[in-house]
């Protein structure tokens, strides 16, 4: 089996690179992980949509891979949510594309009729990873992904009030869902939460236990996917 691990950074995926290196077989001069039938290629996109629909394209004509797996960190709106916890993102929608009205509301690309809700990979303006609730091994959320996070607080309670629905915020998420929908490929999207979605404040962040916790349950998911762990 071929699992393409992508990262917006080496930051969010640094201890289970260590990792790789050391319980896994080291092939292609180090960019590909092998045990026991298991192929892990990390790959790392950069940071915003933009950059991981680019490098995420590439990587699936090149590499065609069975599974990919997107890890990274997120904000929670959801405050029931605690910090340090990985969840299992099963649908992404976009946060900010679209026009800021004169009264301050955000209107989007489907309240606008510039884009067909419906139309793939999108149900109801939103994407939908239709493998999710076969993996039910994290708690499942909802995302939303924008291009400058939220960090003020008239405009975190407008966009939750017009998607109440979503629990946790990246930039990449949309772009990685779109990617894989695109290509068919089978997809599994896992965020640890590392701050809460609140006016901007860098002192209450938990990003070394997010990232923590994110690189153990990735490990241990890629484990259980080695005949030998099982």
């Amino acid at each position: 089996m071929q699992v393409l691990l992508v990262a917006a950074t080496p930051f969010e995926i640094g201890p289970l690179t260590h990792t790789l290196e050391q319980e896994f077989q080291p092939l292609e001069n180090g960019t590909l992980f092998e045990r026991n039938g298991l192929w892990v290629r990390p790959a790392i996109t950069g940071i915003g949509v933009m950059a991981t629909a680019w490098h995420l394209a590439l990587a699936l004509e090149r590499y065609r891979p069975d599974l990919v797996v997107n890890a990274g960190v997120a904000g929670a709106f959801d405050r029931s949510l605690p910090l340090g916890m990985v969840v299992q993102v099963r649908t992404e929608r976009l946060g900010d594309l679209g026009v800021e009205e004169a009264d301050g509301r955000f209107t989007d690309l489907f309240d606008l009729g510039l884009a067909e809700p419906d139309q793939p990979p999108f149900i109801q303006g939103i994407l939908h990873n239709p493998e999710a609730d076969t993996h039910n091994f994290l708690p499942a959320v909802n995302g939303l992904t924008v291009n400058r996070v939220h960090g003020q607080e008239a405009s975190i309670a407008a966009i939750q009030q017009k998607y109440p629905q979503v629990q946790v915020e990246t930039m990449e998420g949309a772009a990685f869902f779109y990617a894989c929908l695109q290509a068919g490929v089978p997809f599994l999207a896992i965020r640890s939460l590392s701050n809460y979605v609140e006016p901007r404040n860098r002192d209450a962040w938990e990003l070394g236990l997010a990232i923590e916790s994110l690189n153990a349950v990735i490990l241990e998911m890629l484990l259980s996917l080695v005949p030998e762990a099982e």
